[in-house]
């Protein structure tokens, strides 16, 4: 049966909606917008979690409006609302939520909470029809997990981040070395001209078995690289910046190449999809391509990063199987894809951090 459904997401620092259409084995998307909060927090250095609460807050309404009038289509013509439920900054999961909740009660349409990680894990299937079982790096600026994705709600967790995401590292490298955020672009664009040999930074937990990763430490490998500098010529260079970048850069993509080859050795698997923004990174998605000789997925950069169509697509395939929410739906903060898996980074009184 074809579905019609809008898609809210809220949990970082994009507001965003999207209209998709169709179904599972065949959906698409007839919009798919987002307006970033970048300026809102650049003064900052990162994500205000106040900020980007009433940010999201003043703007979903726009959004879900904008979504509708490039779609073409009308609220009533909506079969259901699936929102971004966690995990992620609370006030923004909340505004998106109650966003929804409104929405869904005025129009009498069902109401899906989507977890953010599921949207990310099953972009491979909306963007480019693969089969389950398929092997996902999830790598953003909150994640870093290999994931079996087993079917629209199955996912085993092979491996993940100890510590410091990706993403993460990439704008702490960028605050480090005086670069404006997001901090993931940034270095990028400084590594291209850069000497990626030139510092010699450790390549984290490659020494030990298994599909975890670290990169708090290569984080602090950088800043004594740039403190060495700093006292050796009482400061740096826009070459020496230049490289730094370039090592960090090389030094990620080669824990990450290694580890997901480790991954695919462990996993019975169709193909190897990456999703999450730091996939935006064109070395990065290079090395990937080539660890292995399955189909490569890579989604584009507009779904890539935070966006409403995967949470539709989410949303769409739980409505297929019957699974849906009522206005008892919550706002989480944490929420793990793989619930039998040991945390990764610790667990609280809010439950597993991934």
């Amino acid at each position: 049966m074809t579905l019609t459904l809008l898609g809210i997401e809220s949990s970082c620092d994009d507001t965003a909606a999207a209209i998709l259409r169709g179904t599972g084995d065949a959906p698409v998307i007839l919009s798919n917008v987002v307006r970033s909060q970048t300026d809102l927090h650049a003064a900052f250095g990162g994500v205000v979690p106040e900020i980007a609460a009433r940010a999201h807050a003043e703007a979903l309404d726009l959004m879900v409006e904008r979504a509708l009038t490039q779609a073409g289509v009308t609220l009533p013509e909506i079969d259901a609302i699936a929102v971004t439920a966690g995990p992620g900054l609370i006030g923004g999961v909340l505004s998106g939520v109650m966003a929804a909740k409104g929405l869904a009660m005025g129009l009498g349409k069902p109401l899906v909470g989507v977890n953010h990680l599921a949207g990310h894990a099953l972009t491979p299937r909306l963007t480019d029809g693969v089969a389950f079982p398929y092997l996902l790096l999830l790598v953003s600026g909150g994640h870093c997990q290999f994931l079996r994705v087993d079917g629209p709600d199955a996912f085993i967790r092979l491996g993940g981040t100890i510590d410091d995401a990706p993403g993460e590292a990439f704008d702490k490298v960028a605050r480090l070395l005086g670069l404006p955020q997001p901090g993931g672009p940034s270095v990028e664009r400084a590594a291209q001209a850069g000497d990626a040999t030139r510092f010699k930074l450790p390549r984290p937990l490659l020494d030990r078995p298994g599909c975890d990763l670290s990169f708090s430490g290569l984080k602090t490998a950088v800043l004594r690289a740039r403190d060495d500098l700093a006292a050796e010529r009482g400061g740096m260079t826009e070459q020496d910046r230049a490289d730094l970048c370039a090592s960090f850069q090389r030094a990620v993509a080669d824990v990450l190449s290694e580890k997901s080859r480790r991954a695919l050795g462990d996993a019975d698997v169709t193909a190897f999809a990456v999703a999450g923004g730091v996939a935006a990174n064109t070395e990065l998605r290079a090395r990937l391509e080539a660890v292995s000789d399955l189909p490569f997925v890579a989604p584009p950069l507009a779904l890539c990063t935070d966006n409403a169509a995967m949470i539709a697509y989410a949303g769409m395939l739980a409505v297929e199987d019957g699974r849906t929410d009522d206005m008892t739906l919550i706002a989480r903060p944490r929420w793990p894809l793989d619930s039998t898996a040991a945390p990764m980074i610790g667990s609280g009184k809010k439950g597993a951090k991934a």
